[in-house]
């Protein structure tokens, strides 16, 4: 069931993936919520941050590199049994964005990453993943994106298709942006630095685990969906954002000799025999905040 609630919600990519005319140069996300399993046998606090940096660097007016980090940190407890586990992925990015032709542009970008909790790092750790995106401009203010996103994990690859669209109004006072099926915002300028929206971020990715030299690792399959109140500082390049919403996040524990394959968004290509070995996370409300540092491209080139 809970799959079919993800694809639902996966239909609404990263900061790289942005079709308008700005790139958020840093990006920090604060979260908190309680989780229960669906059993009702235990509960946890799951705090998530994730911090982004990119540094775009534009090289003339067809082509600009793109290079930057990520580093996320979830702590949770998987079990009624288990002690608190700290989940850290650390993600290199890296890639170019090229204007083919007036209307066409390209978005290429490699992602190698670790993600455990960075005990004894070894090759189980380390996953790369790759995305393609292409920009069609139909005018200043509408725009769509095709491309695919894949990624090799602990229980096997993930390939993700990508449909997206961007809609800004004349006024420019509201403006939709999504990434489908992973990432969505809509927000509506009230004042000249307030504004209201709605944020959705989505994620399929593991963590290699080692506890006692016992290796298993932890599928996060990801839905969180929020509304905030932003207030924008610095003629709008810094952004503060709280939000209020709800964390569908689930987190599989699994031994790391049992994989599903092959992953189509959330779903396995072959039977997924996997024995998991804790309770599926029911969902909960969140809290969180953003801080935003964004860079307007158009008015540097």
């Amino acid at each position: 069931m809970k799959k079919w609630v993800l694809f639902s919600f996966f239909i609404i990519c990263s900061f790289f993936t942005n079709g308008q005319d700005y790139t958020d140069i840093v990006r920090l996300n604060v979260s908190r919520a309680n989780f229960e399993d669906k059993g009702k046998t235990f509960d946890t606090d799951v705090t998530n941050v994730n911090f982004e940096v990119i540094y775009p660097k534009i090289i003339n007016d067809d082509l600009i590199l793109l290079t930057g980090l990520t580093v996320e940190h979830t702590s949770l407890d998987f079990s009624s049994v288990s002690s608190n586990q700290n989940l850290i992925m650390t993600r290199l990015n890296a890639g170019v964005k090229i204007n083919h032709s007036e209307k066409w542009s390209g978005t290429y970008v490699v992602l190698p990453k670790l993600a455990s909790n960075f005990e004894n790092i070894g090759s189980r750790d380390f996953q790369i993943g790759g995305i393609a995106l292409l920009d069609f401009q139909y005018n200043d203010n509408v725009r769509g994106k095709f491309g695919l996103y894949s990624s090799s994990e602990n229980f096997g690859t993930i390939i993700t298709p990508l449909l997206g669209f961007f809609y800004r109004s004349a006024n420019k006072k509201f403006h939709m942006d999504a990434v489908l099926p992973i990432r969505l915002e809509v927000n509506y300028k009230l004042y000249n630095h307030f504004s209201l929206g709605l944020d959705l971020r989505t994620s399929v990715k593991s963590y290699n685990l080692v506890d006692q030299d016992v290796e298993f690792y932890a599928q996060e399959e990801s839905v969180r969906v929020g509304f905030y109140g932003s207030y924008e500082l610095f003629d709008d390049s810094l952004l503060i954002r709280a939000k209020f919403g709800l964390d569908t996040t689930d987190y599989g524990v699994y031994a790391s000799d049992d994989t599903s394959g092959v992953q189509l968004l959330t779903f396995t290509l072959n039977n997924d025999e996997r024995i998991r070995l804790n309770s599926e996370f029911d969902s909960a409300l969140f809290l969180g905040l953003d801080f935003i540092y964004r860079f307007d491209i158009s008015s540097k080139k």
